[in-house]
């Protein structure tokens, strides 16, 4: 005789038509309280109570990231489909258009700002570097629809096979490199490069803080700029810029200077040795830590850690948009969506490392993106964890699953670095295939200054 099993669940929600307004679990690190603060603020409270509340919109645009390739209509059904029983709008894709356009950009942005930093806790590991938050500046883009409201302020990439078709926008963000954490963001038309905003970053620099960067920003104008705000600065720079040697360290670095600004630099030629074969290549990097206690080698090491912000934009631009461009066709929608993308990466960065904080053993790195992702997914779609219990629980049923699942310590392995594009099913000609990564053997030797 076959039997039957009657599983009942009690979902604990916000009242009448604000019910739909959540975010799963992850409403804990976005609550009600801290939305309608920010609605609050920027004047975005609606005037009465209609099938759509702002509260919920604000939860509706901020799901949208978890759901990248859905639309709103079919975002709003996974808002709903734990609440069953409960009487829920059924909004069209108009009304959801509209209510959209009401909210604004502003509330998002406000949340963004309330949410940005490292999210982690002094002793937490990889974070800081001999007392200094170690944290990284460096650009992407993301493409969005052409339309024609779009192309008016953003413009089409360039290239040799007809430029990338979408217009893009151009996204500079500071990351927390231990948590890859947002700590700040600017974006914007590419008609203006990284360097000029780079400038609307300095905002957030401050004593107590080291600031990694790639050559691009490299310019003695903003490496003044950044070191003036107290933090610390560690750039590479082209190997034929023109150093002068003002004195010399035992360790084979030397003190230079660009313009007023006191620096060192580090001239190393690393060796990359793996079965496939050995590559050698020369870097110099410029630092305001003069301090002779600091070797040069930390420095090299530290260097490194810049390429967690360029797991940073990964994360965002395949595993959670999956290559696909945008979905705003209007420039205010397209700073909308960006500033919501951002916040929930940020609330998914924040749910990893508030599992991992009580490990002190456990990098926050290694913490999978991907597993955090899908179970925020979960619990949105069961409505389940929305309001806390009297008894907190900091791991959660996403940070739980973070932990059963951890990605093993990082391996010295290179792979070389090729062209993708996610979206595209086709090979630009002349394009190099991704190959399989190596083991590899580092070697590092400082060089020493030949200048007089």
């Amino acid at each position: 005789m076959d039997t039957q099993s009657v599983i009942t669940r009690v979902v604990t929600v916000a009242g009448g038509r604000f019910a739909p307004g959540h975010l799963g679990e992850l409403t804990r690190i976005v609550p009600f309280e801290m939305v309608d603060a920010v609605l609050a603020e920027t004047g975005g409270v609606q005037k009465r109570v209609r099938d759509l509340p702002s509260r919920v919109v604000v939860y509706l645009l901020l799901a949208a990231g978890l759901f990248a390739e859905l639309g709103y209509g079919l975002v709003w059904r996974r808002l709903v489909a734990g609440l069953e029983g409960l009487a829920v709008a059924s909004p069209t894709g108009a009304a959801l258009a509209q209510a959209r356009r009401r909210v604004g950009v502003a509330p998002l942005r406000a949340l963004l700002e309330l949410l940005a930093g490292s999210a982690a806790g002094i002793a937490t590991r990889g974070v800081y570097w001999r007392g200094l938050l170690v944290t990284a500046i460096d650009g992407t883009t993301m493409a969005c629809p052409d339309t024609p409201a779009n192309l008016e302020v953003f413009r089409k990439g360039g290239g040799y096979h007809g430029g990338t078709g979408y217009p893009l926008v151009r996204l500079l963000v500071l990351v927390g490199c231990g948590t890859r954490t947002v700590l700040d963001a600017v974006f914007g038309p590419t008609g203006s490069g990284e360097t000029t905003y780079a400038t609307g970053l300095l905002r957030s620099l401050r004593a107590g803080m080291i600031v990694l960067a790639d050559r691009n920003f490299a310019s003695h104008k903003l490496i003044n700029a950044m070191a003036g705000t107290g933090a610390e600065v560690l750039v590479r720079v082209k190997n034929g810029r023109r150093l002068p040697v003002c004195a010399r360290y035992s360790d084979g670095s030397y003190l230079s200077r660009l313009g007023e600004l006191e620096v060192r630099v580090v001239a190393c030629e690393i060796t990359i040795a793996t079965s496939a074969g050995r590559r050698t290549g020369v870097y110099r990097l410029v630092t305001t830590i003069t301090d002779p206690a600091c070797p040069a080698s930390q420095l090299i090491r530290l260097y490194h850690d810049r390429w967690e912000i360029e797991t940073a934009y990964l994360e965002i631009k395949s595993t959670i948009l999956g290559g696909r461009v945008l979905r705003a066709r209007t420039p205010q929608g397209i700073d909308q969506e960006i500033y919501a993308l951002l916040v929930t990466y940020q609330a998914l960065r924040i749910a990893i490392t508030d599992a991992t904080i009580g490990q002190p053993d456990i990098d926050p790195d290694r913490g999978s993106f991907t597993v955090a992702l899908a179970a925020a997914r979960d619990q949105l779609i069961l409505a389940a964890g929305v309001i806390a219990d009297t008894a907190i629980d900091l791991v959660g049923t996403i940070g739980r699953h973070v932990l059963a699942d951890l990605l093993p310590d990082r391996r010295l392995r290179v792979n070389p670095r090729v062209v993708k594009r996610a979206i595209s099913k086709f090979v630009a000609k002349g394009a190099r295939i991704r190959g399989p990564s190596y083991k590899a053997t580092i070697s590092i030797e400082i060089c020493a200054p030949t200048d007089p």
